[in-house]
């Protein structure tokens, strides 16, 4: 019997860690600036946010699917329900 592991991914890399210095050091040099304009703009209440926004976008980056990704859910086109979609559904419970 074999199980997934609890961390990493599929394709067995380990995902960037979250800390500031791993998310910009993943994150292609264009976008570098602006993860540091962001988090250096954030309040006390707003860096977790910025950094785990910015977390998943490295990832993403580093995904060899990450653009047609991007592009589906950008487009509308991505499988799966709109998170507004699943919120609205749990309302009505």
């Amino acid at each position: 019997m074999s199980a997934a592991p609890l961390h990493g991914h599929h394709d067995g890399t380990q995902p960037i860690p979250r800390t500031q210095d791993a998310v910009a050091a993943a994150l292609p040099p264009a976008q570098r600036m602006e993860f540091y304009r962001e988090m250096g703009e954030a309040t006390d209440e707003e860096i977790g946010g910025v950094l785990r926004r910015w977390w998943l976008r490295a990832e993403l980056y580093r995904d060899p699917e990450g653009d047609r990704i991007h592009a589906a859910v950008q487009a509308g086109t991505a499988p799966g329900v709109p998170a507004s979609e699943v919120l609205r559904r749990l309302g009505e419970r």
